[in-house]
């Protein structure tokens, strides 16, 4: 085999002439996708901690209680600067 050929076998973006798409719908699964499918992208560091989608939402779920308790400081006033001396 040439080193041409398998640079082509191995290209995902060669023409497929044995793939017929003519009676293919363009966004048949479109609405799925829509409902409510988030994909997140764990970095590798975390998967040790968070394996599976249960772990990650249980974890979630914990940050927004303990968000939600939390009760966010007052505003501090601002000096301004005194124009008499």
């Amino acid at each position: 085999m040439s080193l041409m050929s398998k640079a082509n076998q191995l290209d995902p973006l060669a023409p497929r002439p044995n793939l017929d798409f003519s009676k293919g719908v363009r966004g048949k699964y479109a609405n799925l996708l829509k409902q409510g499918t988030n994909v997140v992208l764990i970095a590798p560091d975390l998967l040790d901690t968070f394996p599976d989608s249960a772990s990650v939402n249980e974890a979630l779920r914990g940050l927004k209680k303990i968000a939600a308790r939390s009760i966010r400081p007052a505003p501090r006033s601002r000096k301004t600067a005194s124009t008499s001396q």
